[in-house]
């Protein structure tokens, strides 16, 4: 019974290996994976089923990677493999591809991880672990296949024979080779048979054919006859020509040691002389005629070298990590020259890049840049041209400019050392050349800031005080004076000491130091207790000082007490008079003798005494007082202080810090010990000036001397000298300079030693001792050497001591002053060697000879007459026949006189406008600021001078005294910058009490122009060209006071003559005056004073009666307690002077009135101004400012009022009042130096330029002047004739007037100049011209002039020669950007004579050659329908024009009509694969009745506009090709139809109408078959009808899928 097997696999399906585990990095650690066993079908069972033996292992070790292996590992990256295409990769059967501008490729590449010491294979999954694994593929693209593309053929050659057959060719060439597995090239040549006529002879005989010449060899062996002759020179004879006469015999000697140099043999060269033959075939000729057989020649060498020596050390000697490695080099030398047709010498010297090697390489030089210290700092460079001109350049402050020089030096450890240690100044490094120096530029210049100093400001003085002593501890003298006072309310910078005197002292008598103040009387009381009457007021006193200060009573001792004083109380009868007044201010501040001080009081009546009984009024002089005032002298002292002096060494003092005695600490400002300072103190009186001393007291008597701080001394500090520069290895060295500098890096202050004054030095170049420069030397020509005779005597007409031979010379390496040089040193600096052999002729007796051409003769001017030079046959030659031949042996020759016209002319276009170099205003350090240094003014512009010759061609311009240039002067336009006006006064502060504003202002006087400084941002929203400063001002609210007179008598209006009393007015003068420290002083306009404040000039009242109740006048109001509310009330009282009699009663004593917010209560607060605008010092322009903003109080009617009241109420200013602020630096642009110009363009030519540049250092800040726009000017270069050695044509091949055979062609090399121009032919020059050039044609030096060619003999099928070489050809797809480089091509095409001799012809050839900037070409068919035209009607073009064959794409081109029978001569037809004729796409075919094509009409057909095309009108176009098949062209939206329903007369076609009537039919169809449809017919029918119907429709449809 069969038994099921079951099967079992073991199976680790979806289970990969897990993570690396392990204790330590590396390859210890394990990884494990699930294993189980699994039935085919899928489903797991146990594991006994499966074999053990084949069980898969569950563990493994593995390298666990630890973050340190990064450094250790990487991937490996292999070369991409080549590109394979997509189509080859993919499974199935190829795809049929048509290849369009590239097929889509896949290329692959190895990638593995490997360890970076040895390059050993790893594990993926380690490299893996830091970055994923790069990809493996990429795309790539493929060239299509590109065929070899030819040119048209060539007319058809005549016939090669003039009888018989003979062939005629056409030739063509390449033009683009076959690449990337295009199809190779047709036949280059086409052959066609001719007969000319029949041949009376032989057909194709020559006379005589030359072979080529053999290699040359060595003669076999010398004739005996030689030898002895060569062995009988002996020395004998020699001897016995021996010379007595020491003259002659060192004449000898001189004469063969110049032989033996001209004869010496070069251990180079080896010339040996050998002979070569050649073979003639002669059939038709007499031996007469026959050409050398025989000619000597130079046996060929090879070039020999030594080996190569050790390579050089390497270049670079030192370790660079930005550019490791240098170079190396290796050299041989020449130990044989090539002779002959030798092989060439290899390169001598080779080179290859290197490493330093060994241990200890020290680190590269590098270059660092330094600077030099800072500069002062300047604000004078921050001012434009016009501020400077109105500016007073002492004292500026604010924000300025300072620079430095920046510099190269070698990079090195203690570079800093130097400057913390002045004793090592010679360890600054010395500045090496700025190109050295790399990275950007450290700034030369930058803004800085000099603190504007503080102006001292004082309050105004104050009263004068009591007379005091001048001490009040010493009073044993008498003098005595009275001082004022004022404080100062600004610090000034440098302390008080620079401020004004603050105390003024008059000398006054009776001094004292202590007083009694009275501070008030007491009410009067009367004597003897009474009622009313005379009696006393107490004085209530206080003892002060002479500050006023309240000090100890018993100080006043020593001076009376006031004594009480008398007063009166007045009786209800009595007049009433009001109290004094207070004294009013002293008219004078001092008395004279024309001057006296006085003041005033007054006092009123208040009521009239009763008729009797009562005291009367007294009369109106009793109602005012007037006393002395300021009683003393207007003389007035004051100390006044001289400036402080330097601060100097102070004796006495010890150092502050004796370690920085020598030395300065590190800013080198320090101070370094005290010193002191003294300044001139004198005594000055007021208006007149010094005084003695004692005049003034002693007490506020200022310092003379005051401790300092000295600041160290900081010497100069210089670099070293730079290197000086180098100087050119040449000849007119000694014409040049060469110069060397150092820079200062620290200026001297502080009694520092001085800077040297030489920071430049320079001298004359020193001339070489031997200029360099080689040049080959040639010695004479040897004697010519013929073929030996033994080998040429059998030669027909050869005669033993005269034919054809060779020549060679001697050839030495001198120096440019003729010293002997190595052989090396020509090879590598002279120009091509000269050559050491020629051909030569020994003349034979037949021969005819002649002297050398004589120099031609003089010219008596240029351009004017001939002149001739000469020769004359010698010996036997005059009596020749044949020598007397003047055509073939001429003795004279005429030529016109040359003539020297040149003609200048300009060329080009004029230079940039270039300032001369000299007279510059150079600034600080070497810097440019737009605008400082001259980059403005008058320049010149430059144009090229050309000059030509009579022949017009280029000469050197000094042929037309010329320098080169037309100048011509031009202006730079400077700059103007914006002007503004001086600044207009401060306006008057808006308010007169508390904080207002006040404003001056600018305005533009004239715009900026050429670049000039910008105006500042003026008021554009006025439109007023005007700069505004607006700044906070106070106004003091006490400043102007009203004063109001005493109240005037009464004017009682009921009058009561009697009683004197009752209703009246008075009235009082109120002035608005300026309040000072004294008191009211003079009188103002009212508009000043407050009219709020005003007080009442007249007031009613009632006029006390006799026995009534008199009262002063009311007392101020008390203050309303605050917050104001009606529920307060403010009083004001006042007292009784006289008391009522009997039965009368006073008036209400105390006044109230409710207190009312803002009439008379009122609430006060602080109110803040806004910030003013940045305040700079005066003399500053710009830099660190102030914003200031004031406080105001303000009651709270909005009223501005006297800050006491908010300071009373302890309010809290929370405010800043000031805030520093920054006015932006008017920064002009900086400009470097102009760089040297630059080597010009074109080293000839007339296109040459030189450019120069320069760059911005600074760009321009804030309103500063801007930058130029141009950076870089150019110049034309002088034009320099352009020479160069170019080849003539090739000769025809030439083989000694014999028909063919083996010959040699020759070219020349010519000297050519040119203007330099692409198209520019040139001329034939000199040869001279060209001598200073290196011999090479186009960069080639291998001059070739002569090379064998053969003349093939008639019969011979032969190789042409090679073709031009094709124009630059790029291999590429036009319209999609993709190319694959650029290719020329020269091709060789077969030529043949005779058709038996068509199998022996060689292949043709060609080869090509890489090129630039080829030209992209298309590739079209063209078809033509001209009748007997000779060009085939069907043809390939190239989008030049060029007719071609091959490079067109391989779609069926349109057969040659010719395989049609009869042709498709029909236009717009053409031939079918078929055979058959049929028409274009857009036509039809018309056939005869024969079914011939009788012609192509245009087929109409309507538009129907298809689904991707919008539109739906009706164009007229042509049709695309109806015999096609109709699927839709890749890129096309569908397929559109086109049709003309008007004729050329804009009437409509016939076939419109028709198209319209079967339309209508058609209507009717449908009408038609909707009826037969509904009607329901038998089925058969209505089949047979619908398909009779529809065939025409498929027919006019075509097929069209879209319909």
């Amino acid at each position: 019974t069969p038994i099921a097997l079951t099967q079992f696999l073991p199976c680790t399906k979806n289970r990969p290996w897990g993570r690396c585990m392990g204790s330590d990095c590396g390859p210890g650690g394990s990884q494990s994976r699930a294993v189980w066993c699994a039935h085919v079908d899928g489903w797991t069972t146990l594991h006994t089923n499966c074999d053990q033996v084949q069980r898969p292992s569950n563990q493994r070790n593995c390298f666990r990677v630890c973050d340190w292996h990064k450094d250790l590992y990487d991937w490996k990256l292999g070369a991409w493999n080549e590109c394979v295409p997509v189509s080859a990769r993919t499974f199935g059967a190829p795809r049929l591809f048509t290849c369009s501008g590239g097929e889509e490729g896949i290329q692959t590449r190895e990638v593995g991880c490997i360890l970076k010491s040895d390059g050993s294979p790893a594990e993926d999954a380690i490299c893996e672990y830091f970055e994923p694994k790069p990809r493996l593929e990429q795309a790539c693209l493929i060239p299509c296949p590109q065929d070899c593309v030819v040119s048209e053929y060539s007319p058809w050659t005549s016939c090669s024979k003039t009888c018989g057959t003979g062939l005629r060719n056409r030739v063509r060439s390449v033009l683009v080779p076959p690449l990337f597995g295009g199809s190779i090239c047709p036949n280059l040549t086409e052959f066609q048979s001719c007969k000319p006529g029949p041949c009376t002879g032989p057909e194709g005989v020559y006379s005589l054919r030359v072979g080529p010449w053999s290699p040359c060899a060595l003669p076999q062996a010398r004739t005996t006859r030689q030898v002895k002759r060569r062995k009988g020179k002996g020395p004998g004879l020699r001897e016995r020509a021996g010379v007595k006469d020491p003259e002659t015999r060192e004449l000898i000697q001189k004469k063969r040691t110049r032989n033996r140099l001209n004869r010496q043999e070069s251990p180079f060269w080896d010339i040996q002389m050998g002979y070569q033959t050649r073979e003639v075939i002669c059939i038709l000729c007499t031996l007469r005629d026959l050409p050398l057989t025989v000619q000597s020649c130079v046996l060929p060498k090879d070039c020999q070298i030594t080996d190569w020596v050790d390579w050089s050390p390497c270049s670079k000697t030192c370790l660079d990590p930005e550019s490791p490695r240098g170079n190396r080099t290796r050299s041989r030398q020449v130990l044989q020259f090539p002779v002959g047709e030798g092989a060439e010498c290899p390169p001598l010297e080779e080179s290859e890049s290197c490493e330093p090697q060994g241990d200890g390489v020290p680190p590269c030089a590098t270059y660092t840049w330094r600077t030099t210290e800072w500069s002062d700092c300047r604000v004078d460079l921050l001012l434009s041209q016009q501020d400077r001109r109105r500016y007073n350049l002492t004292g500026l402050c604010g924000g300025g400019l300072q620079t430095r020089e920046v510099y190269c030096v070698q990079a090195n450890a203690e570079l800093l050392k130097y400057l913390n240690d002045l004793r090592e100044k010679e360890k600054a490094s010395r500045p090496v050349e700025n190109k050295l120096c790399e990275g950007p530029v450290p700034n030369r210049s930058q803004l800085c800031q000099i603190s504007c100093p503080i102006d001292c400001e004082v309050s105004p003085w104050g009263a004068w005080g009591p007379c005091t002593f001048e001490n009040c501890d010493d009073q044993a003298g008498k003098k005595g004076f009275k001082l004022r006072k004022r404080q100062i309310t600004n610090e000034p910078t440098g302390g008080p000491g620079n401020c004004p005197h603050l105390v003024e002292a008059v000398p006054c008598d009776e001094p004292s130091c202590y007083d009694w103040q009275l501070v008030s009387l007491d009410q009067c009381i009367p004597e003897d207790e009474k009622q009313c009457g005379p009696g006393t007021q107490l004085p209530q006193v206080r003892c002060v000082n002479s500050n006023g200060e309240e000090v100890d009573r018993n100080l006043c001792s020593s001076s009376p007490a006031p004594e009480p004083a008398s007063c009166e109380v007045p009786c209800s009868r009595d007049c009433v008079l009001s109290d004094w007044t207070s004294w009013s201010t002293c008219s004078q501040t001092c008395s004279s003798k024309t001057i006296e001080g006085k003041q005033m009081r007054t006092r009123s009546i208040l009521a009239y005494n009763a008729g009797e009984g009562g005291a009367l009024c007294p009369n109106s002089s009793a109602l005012q007082e007037v006393r002395n005032c300021n009683e003393h002298a207007c003389t007035v002292y004051h100390w006044q202080t001289g400036p402080w002096g330097p601060c100097t060494e102070d004796p006495s003092a010890s150092p502050l810090n004796t370690s920085l005695g020598g030395r300065a600490s590190s800013g080198g400002q320090g101070p370094c010990s005290m010193g002191m300072q003294t300044r001139k103190v004198i005594c000055v009186r007021v208006n007149v000036g010094q005084v003695p001393p004692k005049k003034c007291p002693d007490g506020p008597r200022p310092n003379t001397v005051r401790p300092c701080q000295l600041l160290c001394k900081r010497d100069c500090i210089v670099t070293p000298f730079s290197d000086w520069t180098t100087c050119p290895v040449t000849c007119d060295a000694g014409t040049k300079k060469q110069s060397r500098k150092r820079l200062i890096i620290q200026m001297p202050s502080n009694g520092g030693q001085d800077c040297p004054e030489v920071l430049e030095e320079e001298k004359d170049c020193e001339v070489p001792k031997v200029c360099p420069g080689f040049r080959w030397k040639t010695h004479k020509w040897r004697k010519c050497q013929l073929v030996p005779w033994f080998l040429r005597q059998n030669t027909p007409g050869a005669q033993e001591t005269c034919g054809p031979g060779l020549q060679t010379r001697a050839v030495s390496c001198r120096q440019l002053d003729g010293t002997q040089a190595d052989i090396s040193e020509c090879l590598k600096f002279a120009k091509a060697m000269p050559a050491i052999t020629q051909r030569c002729q020994l003349p034979c007796q037949d021969d005819c000879q002649l002297t050398n051409w004589s120099k031609f003769s003089s010219c008596t001017a240029d351009c004017v007459g001939v002149r001739t030079r000469k020769r004359a046959l010698i010996g036997r030659s005059k009596k020749k026949d044949k020598c007397k031949n003047t055509q073939m042996y001429p003795l004279s020759e005429t030529q016109y006189c040359p003539c020297d016209k040149y003609n200048a002319q300009p060329v080009g276009n004029w230079s940039d406008c270039i300032l001369p170099d000299g007279g510059k205003a150079e600034s600080i350090l070497g810097m440019k600021v737009q605008g400082d240094v001259k980059e403005c003014g008058q320049g010149y512009r430059y144009q090229a001078m050309v000059c030509y010759d009579q022949d017009n061609r280029l000469v050197e311009t000094s042929r037309c005294n010329s320098h080169g240039y037309i100048e011509e002067a031009c202006i730079i336009p400077c700059p103007s910058d914006c002007k503004l006006s001086e600044w207009s006064n401060w306006s008057r502060c808006s308010k007169s009490c508390g904080s207002g504003v006040k404003v001056r202002s600018k305005w533009l006087r004239e715009k900026p122009y050429n670049g000039g400084r910008p105006c500042p941002k003026l008021d554009h929203i006025n439109q007023v060209q005007t700069v505004y400063e607006v700044v906070p001002c106070q106004s003091d609210c006490n400043q102007y006071v009203w004063v109001a007179e005493p109240w005037s008598v009464w004017k009682v209006s009921n009058v009561d003559l009697k009683e004197n009393c009752g209703e009246g007015v008075q009235t009082r003068k109120v002035r608005c005056m300026l309040n000072t420290i004294d008191g009211p002083s003079e009188s103002v306009e009212d508009y000043l004073c407050d009219p709020e404040e005003m007080p009442l000039g007249a007031r009613e009242s009632r006029l006390p009666c006799p026995e009534d109740c008199v009262l002063n006048d009311w007392g101020p109001w008390s203050r309303c307690s605050l917050p104001c509310t009606r529920t307060n009330n403010r009083v004001r009282m006042a007292y009784t002077l006289r008391s009522p009699s009997v039965g009368r009663e006073c008036p209400e004593m105390t006044d109230k009135e409710p207190c009312s917010l803002n009439l008379n209560c009122f609430n006060y607060f602080y109110n803040i101004t806004d910030w003013s605008t940045c305040q700079l010092s005066p003399n500053a322009v710009c830099g660190s400012g102030i914003k200031t903003r004031m406080l105001d109080c303000v009651r709270s009617d909005g009223k501005s009022v006297d800050m006491k009241f908010c300071e009373e109420l302890d309010l809290e200013k929370k405010w800043q009042m000031n805030i520093s602020c920054v006015v932006e630096c008017p920064v002009n642009c900086q400009l470097s130096e102009w760089s040297a110009w630059s080597e010009c363009s074109q080293t000839c030519g007339l296109e040459g330029k030189m450019w120069r540049q320069r760059s911005v250092v600074q760009a321009s800040q804030g309103d500063g002047r801007p930058c130029p726009l141009q950076m870089e000017q150019w110049k034309p270069c002088p034009v320099r004739p352009c020479y160069r050695w170019q080849y003539s044509q090739w000769s025809e091949c030439r083989v000694e007037s014999v028909v063919c055979g083996h010959g040699m062609r020759y070219r020349n090399l010519s000297c050519f100049v040119s203007d330099g121009s692409i198209d520019g032919e040139g001329s034939l020059v000199d040869e001279e011209l060209c001598s200073s050039l290196e011999l090479a044609v186009d960069g080639d030096k291998q001059i070739t002039l002569k090379e064998a060619c053969t003349l093939p003999c008639p019969g011979d099928c032969y190789l042409m020669e090679w073709s031009d070489w094709s124009s630059c050809v790029s291999i590429c797809v036009k319209g999609a950007g993709v190319e694959f480089g650029s290719v020329q091509v020269r091709s060789r095409a077969v030529l043949a004579q005779e058709p038996e001799n068509l199998q022996l012809c060689p292949d043709q050839a060609w080869e090509s050659q890489p090129c630039t900037v080829g030209e992209c070409y298309e590739y079209k068919w063209f078809s033509s329908s001209r009748l007997n035209s000779t060009r085939p009607l069907i043809w390939c073009q190239r989008s030049d024009g060029l007719n071609v064959t091959g490079g067109c794409p391989p779609m069926n081109p349109p057969l040659d009509n010719s395989s049609c029978d009869p042709p498709c001569l029909m236009p717009k037809s053409f031939c079918s694969e078929a055979g058959v004729c049929m028409c274009e796409e857009g036509f039809t075919e018309v056939l005869s009745s024969t079914g011939q094509l009788d012609q192509c009409a245009p087929i109409p057909i309507l538009e129907i506009p298809t689904a991707g095309d919008k539109k739906g009108d009706v164009k007229t176009s042509r049709a695309i090709n109806p015999t096609m098949p109709s699927t839709i062209q890749p890129g096309r939206t569908g397929r559109t139809w086109y049709l003309q329903p008007y004729g050329p007369d804009g009437k409509l076609k016939m076939w419109v109408y028709g198209v319209a009537a079967g339309a209508f039919v058609l209507l009717i169809f449908i009408v038609s078959m909707i009826y037969l449809a509904c009607k329901k017919p038998k089925r058969p029918q209505r089949q047979r009808q619908q398909n009779n119907r529809l065939k025409p429709l498929t027919l006019a449809y075509d097929g069209d899928t879209d319909m």
